[in-house]
């Protein structure tokens, strides 16, 4: 991103136009290598997976707003898991059963947006689907779904985000995501603090979310045989190597007593580096 960038301290302009010249000759002179074009159809791509990443913010925001109405007049759900269909019959028996009318009134308010939310999730989970099956990304979807973790949706953002997996390694993937630790050492000092968090942040949640994956044990079920069966015999031994050794990975954390966030960033950051591999993997 251009405002990362290191500018003199007096220049007090910023212009997309300034933007573009000031990335050009930071290329030329070989001090920025992350730069690509996006295509139209990259772009369009783009704007369908963030569009759907909005879509499960806001269904997050209205479930949240649904269950904390609910639980301020002591009603709390004690059924199982949350927002499934025993849960939404909960919801409606218990609507009908507030005190007011404008309690009542409330609670259909914010239960209409939670379903209307879900609905244009929904919509655009399908629209995804049809688009991840034949486009210029399936081939490397395929490829990045023979890890765990990577499914369709996941597989898809991270193909459209990063678009051209050329211009970056299995080691420096990682920091362009910001899965890295901060550091800050002089001397015979060294000092490593929290992650750096820059970069693509819609990235960085879905790959956390994905190393989660590897942390039960490792069996080839039947969803990741299938999708093997849309991939090279090459990317499925490559994603089996993978899987094997996040999960090796895992297990050595827990023997060595690290905390479970900060085991997942760091099979998170090696995910990254997996992901890389799998995706500039020759045919």
């Amino acid at each position: 991103a251009p405002s990362k960038l290191q500018r003199p301290s007096g220049d007090r302009v910023k212009t997309d136009a300034k933007d573009a010249v000031h990335l050009a000759r930071l290329l030329r002179l070989d001090e920025i290598v992350a730069v690509s074009v996006p295509s139209v159809e990259q772009e369009a791509a783009r704007d369908l997976v963030r569009a759907r990443e909005d879509a499960r913010g806001d269904l997050m925001r209205a479930r949240h707003r649904l269950s904390k109405l609910l639980l301020r007049q002591g009603y709390v759900y004690s059924g199982g898991q949350a927002w499934t269909g025993a849960h939404d019959l909960w919801l409606r028996r218990t609507g009908a059963r507030l005190a007011t009318a404008a309690t009542r009134a409330t609670f259909e308010s914010d239960y209409d947006a939670v379903l209307s939310v879900k609905a244009r999730r929904d919509r655009l989970d399908v629209l995804i689907e049809q688009m991840a099956a034949d486009c210029q990304f399936t081939p490397v979807l395929r490829r990045l779904g023979c890890l765990r973790g990577i499914g369709t949706l996941t597989g898809f953002a991270l193909a459209v985000e990063v678009g051209d997996w050329d211009r970056f390694t299995g080691k420096t993937i990682g920091s362009f995501i910001g899965l890295v630790p901060s550091e800050y050492s002089s001397g015979q000092s060294r000092v490593q603090g929290s992650i750096t968090k820059t970069g693509n942040a819609h990235l960085r949640r879905l790959l956390v979310e994905a190393a989660w994956h590897h942390r039960p044990r490792y069996v080839v079920g039947k969803t990741m045989r299938d999708r093997w069966e849309l991939a090279s015999p090459a990317a499925r031994a490559r994603g089996d190597e993978g899987n094997r050794r996040l999960h090796h990975r895992w297990n050595t954390m827990r023997t060595r007593h690290k905390r479970h966030v900060v085991a997942t960033v760091a099979i998170a950051r090696e995910l990254a580096g997996w992901c890389w591999s799998l995706a500039v993997l020759d045919q």
